[in-house]
């Protein structure tokens, strides 16, 4: 009978690219069992270890993940640090026999040494997959095709407007996307709303069709985005329409508008100052004040926090970039 064979390889993943892929993969295709160790390491990227696991978790499902949050932070050479990391890997496996140690890094030689396992190093030179986490960190968007879609759209700043209608959101997403040189996702809904509207409703079920092609179309434009997306209204714009119109929701549109309240790292809420357009799809300017009402009440029973923009379009622009200029995804909502 052929021994089991056990592969391990362990690093910071920040953030995963297509190199540790193939480390991984090819210990999958190597070994009957695959162990994958990942460090936290906020000093390195923002991107929490949480995060970076279920990467691994969610494209190899096979593979058992260990997320070392109390990991030894200092790196090196030293025999003092070599002799901290083994120690440390030792006393995480709590005995397990490992008998293939993946990696592609300098720390292969030594640490498999310790573990009594092949030492597997894989593209150490990096000719198959020509990139690295620092690569990667300082340029997400120019080197996006070494990452994972999975991986890539959880680098990206998702802001989105809101505000009832007329209230300049799909002027003030085009603007923003063109300041910043990236894509932004328009309402769906209003698409939506003009090919398939009957004396200007819609049924419960066509609700929800807004809702979902609108996050499925924002799903695929994020791989495109650089940076951020800004993303003109989403389903909890839906949700209260439904409302509106019907005096209910359907459990789809609920749980999708559940969903959007931490689907977005920024909620900007476009304010009613700017000259209402009563165009034939619009219900009138009383009713927009009282749906910006209600969507305000909303994103507060919901505690979702928002900014609320006003003024020009120019105006409300640097308010966004204010904003933006003090923001950092995965940490406070705003620092400084």
């Amino acid at each position: 009978m052929r021994p089991h064979k056990t592969g391990l390889t362990l690093g910071k993943f920040a953030p995963l690219h297509r190199g540790h892929q193939l480390m991984i993969e090819t210990a999958i295709r190597e070994t009957d069992e695959v162990i994958v160790v990942i460090y936290d390491c906020p000093e390195t990227i923002h991107i929490p270890l949480s995060v970076r696991a279920n990467w691994i978790r969610m494209l190899y499902p096979q593979v058992h993940v260990i997320e070392a949050w109390d990991g030894p932070e200092e790196t090196g050479h030293t025999d003092e640090i070599k002799r901290m990391h083994e120690d440390y890997m030792l006393k995480k496996l709590a005995g397990k026999k490992i008998t293939h140690f993946y990696s592609s890094e300098f720390y292969g030689d030594h640490m498999s040494k310790a573990l009594g396992a092949v030492n597997r190093q894989v593209d150490a030179e990096r000719r198959t997959v020509p990139i690295s986490g620092t690569q990667v960190r300082n340029a997400p968007f120019a080197n996006r095709h070494f990452l994972s879609p999975l991986v890539y759209k959880d680098m990206i700043t998702r802001a989105v407007f809101l505000g009832a209608p007329s209230t300049g959101k799909t002027t003030l997403a085009a603007y923003m996307a063109e300041q910043r040189n990236t894509v932004w996702m328009p309402e769906y809904g209003r698409e939506y709303w003009e090919r398939h509207q009957v004396d200007r409703r819609l049924t419960l079920k066509q609700l929800e069709d807004i809702a979902e092609g609108h996050l499925e179309r924002e799903e695929k434009l994020v791989h495109d985005a650089r940076d951020i997306l800004f993303v003109d209204t989403n389903a909890i714009t839906t949700y209260m329409f439904s409302l509106y119109y019907h005096g209910e929701a359907s459990s789809l549109l609920t749980q999708r508008a559940a969903e959007a309240a931490s689907r977005y790292d920024l909620v900007f809420v476009c304010d009613t100052d700017i000259p209402y357009a009563n165009t034939w799809d619009r219900s009138g300017e009383v009713q927009q004040h009282i749906f910006q009402k209600q969507i305000i009440a909303d994103l507060q029973v919901r505690k979702i926090p928002y900014f609320v923009l006003n003024g020009t379009l120019e105006a409300r622009a640097e308010q966004v970039n204010r904003v933006l200029a003090r923001f950092r995804k995965y940490r406070s909502i705003v620092e400084g």
